[in-house]
């Protein structure tokens, strides 16, 4: 097969966001008087948009409606001010997206990340490539793993979805490229484990962004 493009997921595999989500939530959850999380537990927790962020990140009898919305909107001020106070490019980024470049391959981000906030760290932190499409979550597309934001992608850039190769972290990335006919490879440097990725679907696993270029 000869891929034409490439989907990217945003969080866990092209920028480390990691650090700045999990101290907005925990800045959240004192606010609130509730138990914190250590960063590394938030890997598990990011992936299917804020509001299931903080509904995994409160504690079980703390899940009510009310709860849950005032932990998302101290989520929303915090990660306002401070959504780049330690997010980078993952190593290896930036040759990747100059490899894809000089080759003409087309490059396009998929987000659980709300719209606007998904086209500002790629606008501030990836501003040295040129993103065909950069697509976060809006109210009138189902968030991942929903394939319907993916296959419109490969719609507008007139290619088929069967020649994009999708690259993401998450089960949830997995899911979303075999739903709409991409070919899954998982990062695993991103938050979730091989085992998991090849379990949701993953055709292939790279340890390092550049070997993506493999399978071009």
């Amino acid at each position: 097969m000869t891929y034409q493009a490439v989907l990217f997921d945003l969080d866990g595999t092209l920028l480390d966001t990691l650090q700045d989500l999990a101290d907005s939530v925990n800045k959240g959850l004192e606010y609130l008087g509730l138990p914190q999380h250590n960063t590394e537990a938030y890997k598990s927790i990011i992936g299917e948009g804020r509001e299931n962020l903080v509904f995994r990140a409160l504690p079980e009898n703390h899940r009510d409606n009310e709860t849950v919305h005032r932990l998302l909107d101290r989520l929303n001020t915090e990660y306002a001010i401070h959504w780049a106070d330690h997010t980078h490019p993952y190593p290896g980024i930036p040759e990747l997206l100059d490899d894809l470049t000089a080759k003409n391959i087309k490059i396009t981000v998929l987000s659980n990340k709300a719209d606007d906030l998904t086209n500002t760290c790629v606008s501030k932190l990836l501003s040295s490539w040129h993103f065909t499409q950069v697509v976060g979550s809006r109210p009138s597309v189902p968030n991942k793993p929903d394939p319907t934001a993916s296959i419109q992608i490969a719609k507008q850039l007139d290619i088929s979805p069967s020649q994009f190769l999708y690259l993401g972290d998450s089960d949830i990335d997995m899911k979303t490229a075999n739903a709409a006919g991409m070919y899954p490879v998982g990062a695993l440097w991103g938050f979730r484990s091989k085992n998991e990725l090849l379990a949701s679907g993953a055709k292939a696993v790279i340890k390092h962004p550049r070997e993506l270029l493999e399978y071009l």
